[in-house]
């Protein structure tokens, strides 16, 4: 009797390690199965974020028609009527034509009044650069400014950049300005110093004349003394 008690526990431990193993297989198959699901989700859902990444344009078409949409549909036949219930009593044929057409030419200068707004505010060239940006920022390993919370610091870490930029710009012009006014001083140096060899060459030229007429007048004088056309 002691032996068949023992081995019958013996079974039953057994088939109890036997369910417990089953259990973990299934559990573990039950992970898998959704882990697998939610990798599937999370990747067609980063495929749609990717994809309404890259066709900003059409989303923000599509968001528009579907606002339109709704608004029109706001703008019932039975809203419609509720405002000229004579005219709907006496001919209710006659005011859905006029409300299908007034949906249809309110739809269509809305539609105008958008496109008009889109190419005015070029979109799709806004658009196209959020896309290049994006692209961009994919590279970039430092992280996006974001506000800190502070006003002043956030007012100063946006004007910072753009004074540093100006700040080195007008270097670069004080230098090239200083290079041109060293360049102009220069040939002013150069002039001046051409107008005094000038000036030097034609006293030296006058001072030769003078010595020439000098030595002239002294020849002069003595080839013809005064005494001769006294007499």
């Amino acid at each position: 009797m002691e032996v068949q008690n023992v081995s019958g526990e013996n079974e039953n431990v057994k088939q109890k390690e036997n369910d417990s193993c089953e259990e973990q297989t299934d559990a573990a198959a039950r992970e898998d199965v959704s882990s697998a699901g939610s990798k599937a989700e999370s990747g067609s859902k980063a495929a749609e974020e990717t994809t309404a990444r890259y066709n900003r344009l059409k989303l923000f078409d599509k968001v528009i028609q579907k606002s339109l949409n709704r608004f029109i549909e706001h703008a019932s036949f039975k809203v419609f009527a509720s405002m000229f219930l004579p005219l709907y009593k006496n001919n209710v044929k006659r005011m859905e034509e006029i409300h299908k057409l007034f949906t249809d030419v309110l739809q269509k200068s809305i539609q105008e009044d958008i496109i008009q707004l889109m190419q005015e505010g070029k979109f799709e060239s806004k658009f196209n650069e959020l896309d290049k940006l994006e692209n961009e920022a994919k590279d970039n390993p430092d992280l996006a400014w974001r506000p800190s919370g502070v006003p002043e610091q956030d007012f100063c870490s946006f004007l910072m950049p753009y004074y540093q930029k100006q700040k080195a710009y007008m270097k670069l012009e004080l230098k090239r300005i200083r290079a041109e006014n060293a360049a102009l001083a220069e040939r002013v140096g150069a002039g001046r110093k051409s107008i005094a060899h000038t000036e030097q060459r034609i006293s030296t030229a006058v001072d030769e004349w003078k010595a020439t007429v000098t030595e002239f007048e002294t020849l002069a004088s003595s080839l013809c003394p005064a005494r001769v056309f006294d007499e």
